[in-house]
C-alpha cells in the first residue's frame, strides 16, 4: 500500500506548551496527529514553547520542547492546549504576540478547554463561537464577551477557529479535525489504531 502524502496546505502542525498546561489537553492531539502521521508522508508534528529547557505540566509531567518561539518552522495547525497555566500566560505578552503572528498563515487554529481563552487574547478567537470546560464557561463569557461561548458540546468550529471542551475533548477535536484534512477514512484508521472507543467505568 502506497503511504499518501501529507496535504500541502497542512505539512506542520505546532502544539503550543507552556508551564502548568494540562497534559492529556495537548498529549491527547499528540497522540491524534502522531497517528496519523505514522500513515502520511511528509506531516511533522511537534511542540513549541517560549524558551528551551524542561517544562513543568500541570500534573507534574514534565517536557522538552522541540522548539522555541525563535526557531519553530511556520506552522500549518497550531494547538493551544488549557490548564491552570492560562491564567499566568493570558497576560505574557511575549506568548500572546507569537501566538498571534503564528496563526495568521494557519489552515486551522485550535484549543483545547481553557486554550481559548489564550487564543481569544491573542486575537483569532475574537468574535467568534467558542467553547471550553464545563468550569470556566461563566468565567470566559466575562473574559471574552464579544465572542459567543458555547456549553454542552465536545468541540466547535467557527471558520478556521476550532476549540474544544475540556480534556479529554481534545482527542475528539483532533480526530475530527483529522477528518477535516485527510478524510474520514483516515481519522477512522487513526482512531483505531489508538484503540479509541470511549467506554468509561461507572458512567451513568
Amino acid at each position: 500500500m502506497t503511504t499518501p502524502e501529507a496535504k500541502p496546505h497542512v505539512k506542520n502542525i505546532g502544539i503550543l506548551l507552556y508551564e502548568d498546561a494540562e497534559e492529556l489537553d495537548y498529549v491527547g492531539p499528540w497522540e491524534v496527529f502522531k497517528m496519523a502521521a505514522m500513515q502520511l508522508e511528509g506531516l511533522n508534528v511537534f511542540t513549541v514553547a517560549e524558551r528551551e529547557g524542561p517544562i513543568r505540566s500541570a500534573n507534574g509531567l514534565r517536557v522538552l520542547p522541540d522548539y522555541t518561539f525563535d526557531d519553530a518552522p511556520p506552522l500549518d495547525v497550531v494547538l493551544v492546549p488549557g490548564g491552570q497555566g492560562t491564567r499566568t500566560e493570558a497576560n505574557n505578552q511575549v506568548l500572546l504576540d507569537w501566538l498571534a503572528k503564528a496563526s495568521e498563515p494557519c489552515t486551522w487554529v485550535t484549543s483545547v478547554c481553557t486554550g481559548s481563552m489564550l487564543l481569544h487574547a491573542a486575537g483569532p478567537a475574537q468574535g467568534r463561537r467558542i467553547t471550553t470546560h464545563w468550569g470556566f464557561i461563566d468565567a470566559l463569557r466575562e473574559m471574552a464577551p464579544d465572542a459567543e461561548v458555547v456549553t454542552d458540546t465536545r468541540w466547535i468550529a467557527d471558520g478556521n477557529v476550532v476549540t474544544a471542551a475540556g480534556v479529554s475533548a481534545g482527542i475528539d477535536m483532533a480526530l475530527w479535525l483529522t477528518g477535516q484534512i485527510w478524510g474520514v477514512d483516515l481519522a477512522r484508521s487513526t482512531q483505531k489504531l489508538m484503540e479509541y472507543d470511549p467506554a468509561p467505568p461507572y458512567s451513568e
